[in-house]
């Protein structure tokens, strides 16, 4: 027997030790890929030396005598922090995932190689100006040197994602920062979801019901929307179909609906502030992730310096400021898309209709190679309107009619597409009329960019318009035939067409993509706007005060007050409140009572650490299920984050809206008042099954937790503990602070799209102004910045924004000198 304890003793050591030693070849093969921010480097591609000084917060301070040198560095710099983020990043734009990560993601390379985003960016690259093309040839330069320097001193392959997917790392080209600007453009823009929901529901309800689940902003100017049965051949199309039930893989650039483009920006004219010079506030809003997508950086060009929010494989200040000019973008929802029904010849499969009679697709065989798997070959076509997407795609094929192809027009899908020109003229513009000047090359993501030089301020839509016919049949709401002339495009506008706003009256200008203007169609932008109620909050806080400063613009930035919150309490509960007789302890009337007084004496604070968001979060959730289950069916599961125009309408009753809260397969007649009633049930029960009965205690920061999932790791056992950040947050879906709710059955309020970037300046003191970024600014887990910055962003904190080089020194992480090759 001692002898068996004994030799179990041994194997048990000896298993643990090899477990250790295991463990510390993982670390330590992870570990080489950390950068070292210290020493010299000799790199080939620049003229003179580099200096990259990292600030306290790794932030890179980009020094160079030549801007071609500085790209250079900023490529350099994004490599070493991101390089695993950019690759990924290049093969979605390519179509190209699946060689890596296998069939999982043969659904996304097969939407990417349809849309062609990548073969499109490559011919705009000849699109370019000549400054513009040798900073993306210089930044292509500076990565690869990165690269170069990986496999030299064997740098652990780059990112510890690479010893799991140790594929081959092409060089870095211009054409791939120009294919993921093309893909933010996909990324936010949500019409062509929008198109197939609306006709879904155009064809089990009446299109004033339609108007009630998907209502216009506020506003005047709305035309009725025709049934999508009376536009195309509806027969044999699914009327109550469930879209496919498969999670959405957080690879897939295309966001769903309710995470579409997001963000805030807004400025204050001189008559506005107490310093006498102009504020600006920008925060742009994206999935959240670890790393998150923004980056920091200053660049030191001949024109200035410029510092502020970046992304990855991009040669530009996205969101930033220079010494005299900040800017902001937010997405404006321009109405860029349009889908069509496209009739194939039954004689010939090769052949579509249109106004002229058949015609050929213009055709091209594509080869997907999938990793542990037969390679895959895709037929791609295209019509004169545009590429022919798959019926998987945006749930197309609950929409086509029989004999149909699906196809889009969309101004992203442009081979001359100058946004990067934009970009980098912006960066150097000295006052707001260069600035305006250099957004009219913007195409796409279509975004409204607010502009502040030191005594003016503006905004304008940047992006290209189409032009529609004025007898276009759903004015581009829905899909349509494509061979009828009248919905196809006529051009595209010039950019002169773009609203803009220079110094306005009141002396502030903003957007939290509201509505801008309410031109009838088709002068219009949009009928679908990614906001109506964080204006009002906006509105309120910009008006409340006559004077502002940069705190008070802080303090706008961070507020966690949901004005639909404050909107519909009153209105769904105003039969409830105070209501019914005593109830005692332990009974689901007394806890209901118990809600009530809470929400009652609520202003509406969507803090964290208060119980009321909850209750409130929970009930409107309960309640617009109960609304639209019995009329949807299997449809009411895509409806997955709360619409508060679509209960306010129901609960005013506008154009009879309250028919909503009639359960159709009962035979009592409900009110909207039994709904509400029992709606309040169901959330205190669902809170009860996870929380318990103590109520008071509840906290919405605990279901309101926000998830930076690492994207390829995140899912795996064990590793989703180092790579995934978890953060207890404020806000909801239309806070100023905005932190978007999943919606899922299992983490509904789990916040998933918030504020990628937040930044504040201040032109009176420009070295006063202040930024932040979601998580931190390396990608390698293993790294102090990893998340670092996170924890302030979290607590609605931010670092300075300085352009004084002896700041940036004076608490440097490391400064990395690049040395011409000819320096030796």
């Amino acid at each position: 027997m001692a002898t068996l304890f004994r030799w179990l003793f041994r194997a048990t050591v000896t298993l643990i030790l090899l477990g250790l030693l295991g463990f510390g070849l993982v670390w330590w093969l992870a570990a080489r890929s950390l950068p070292d921010y210290d020493g010299e480097r000799t790199v080939s591609g620049i003229t003179a030396p580099v200096e990259i000084v990292r600030d306290h917060s790794n932030v890179p301070h980009i020094f160079g005598q030549t801007d071609a040198d500085v790209f250079f560095g900023l490529g350099y710099a994004h490599a070493q922090d991101r390089l695993w983020q950019m690759i990924v990043l290049r093969r979605t734009a390519q179509g190209r995932l699946s060689e890596v990560f296998g069939a999982r993601t043969l659904p996304i390379d097969r939407l990417l190689r349809r849309l062609d985003l990548y073969g499109l960016a490559t011919a705009s690259v000849a699109a370019q100006d000549e400054t513009t093309l040798a900073a993306l040839e210089a930044y292509s330069a500076g990565v690869n040197a990165w690269l170069h320097e990986i496999n030299a001193e064997a740098r652990g392959r780059g990112a510890p994602e690479m010893w799991l997917f140790p594929q081959a790392v092409a060089p870095w080209q211009p054409a791939d920062s120009l294919a993921l600007l093309k893909l933010m453009a996909l990324q936010l823009n949500g019409h062509l979801e929008a198109e197939v929901r609306r006709a879904r529901l155009s064809l089990v309800l009446p299109p004033e019901r339609v108007a009630d689940l998907m209502p216009e902003a506020p506003g005047p100017g709305v035309a009725a929307l025709p049934r999508y049965a009376d536009l195309v051949p509806a027969e044999g199309l699914p009327r109550f179909a469930a879209a496919d039930p498969a999670p959405r893989d957080p690879l897939m650039p295309a966001a769903p609906l309710p995470l579409a483009g997001a963000s805030n920006a807004w400025a204050a004219g001189v008559s506005r502030t107490a310093s006498g010079s102009t504020l600006l506030a920008s925060d742009p809003h994206l999935p959240l992730s670890a790393p998150g997508l923004f980056y920091l950086a200053r660049i030191e060009l001949t024109s200035g310096g410029v510092i502020g929010g970046t992304i990855p494989g991009i040669p530009a200040i996205l969101s930033g400021r220079s010494a005299d000019l900040g800017w902001g973008i937010t997405s404006s929802w321009l109405d860029d898309l349009d889908v069509y029904a496209e009739e194939v010849n039954p004689r010939n499969a090769g052949e579509y209709r249109t106004p002229d009679g058949w015609a050929p697709f213009r055709t091209r065989d594509s080869i997907i190679q999938v990793k542990d798997a037969p390679a895959e070959t895709l037929h791609l076509q295209w019509t004169a309107n545009g590429p022919v997407l798959g019926p998987e795609d945006f749930n197309l094929g609950l929409v086509r009619p029989p004999g149909h192809v699906m196809a889009v027009s969309w101004t992203a899908l442009s081979d001359r597409d100058t946004t990067m020109t934009a970009a980098i003229r912006l960066m150097r513009a000295q006052n707001i009329e260069e600035a305006l000047e250099a957004a009219r090359l913007f195409v796409a993501p279509s975004q409204n960019l607010v502009v502040a030089d030191r005594n003016r301020i503006a905004m304008t839509t940047m992006g290209t318009l189409p032009v529609r016919d004025p007898a276009h049949q759903s004015q581009g709401r829905m899909p349509t035939l494509g061979w009828i002339a009248q919905n196809r495009w006529l051009g595209v506008k010039a950019p002169e067409a773009n609203p803009v706003w220079i110094d306005p009256e009141g002396g502030i200008v903003g957007n939290t993509n509201n509505k801008v203007i309410d031109a009838p169609f088709p002068d219009h932008l949009s009928w679908l706007w990614g906001d109506s109620q964080r204006v009002q909050r906006w509105r309120f806080l910009m008006q409340a005060r006559e004077i502002h400063t940069r705190e008070s613009f802080i303090e706008a930035q961070l507020d966690t007050v949901s004005p639909a919150a404050r909107t519909l309490l009153p209105l769904v509960g105003r039969d409830l409140w105070f209501t019914g007789e005593a109830a005692p302890d332990g009974t689901p009337e007394r806890l209901r009572q118990r809600a009530l007084a809470l929400l009652a004496e609520w202003n509406g604070q969507m803090n964290e650490h208060l119980p009321e968001p909850l209750i409130y979060a929970a009930w409107m959730r309960a309640l617009q299920e109960r609304l639209i289950r019995d009329d949807l069916g299997p449809l009411a599961d895509e409806f997955t984050q709360v619409e508060p125009l679509f209960i306010e309408r129901v609960f005013r009753n506008v154009d009879g809206a309250s028919a909503w809260c009639d359960v159709r397969q009962s035979a009592p007649v409900e009110t909207c008042t039994d709904i509400a009633r029992l709606a309040l049930d169901d959330a205190l029960l669902w809170i009860r099954e996870r929380w318990g009965t103590q109520i008071e205690s509840l906290r919405w920061g605990d279901a309101h937790e926000a998830v930076h999932a690492h994207p390829v790791l995140g899912s795996i056992p064990l590793l989703s503990w180092f790579v995934n950040i978890r953060q207890s947050t404020s806000g909801d879906d239309q806070t100023l602070m905005r932190g978007v709710t999943a919606g899922t059955e299992a983490e509904p309020f789990r916040n998933v799209h918030a504020a990628a970037y937040r930044g504040v300046y201040d032109f009176a003191d420009p070295d006063s102004s202040v930024f932040i970024i979601a998580t931190g600014q390396s990608g390698h887990p293993l790294s102090p910045h990893y998340d670092d910055l996170g924890v302030l962003w979290r607590r609605g904190e931010y670092i300075p924004m300085s352009l004084d080089p002896a700041l940036a020194r004076a608490a440097a992480v490391g400064i990395t000198r690049l040395l011409p090759e000819s320096a030796e």
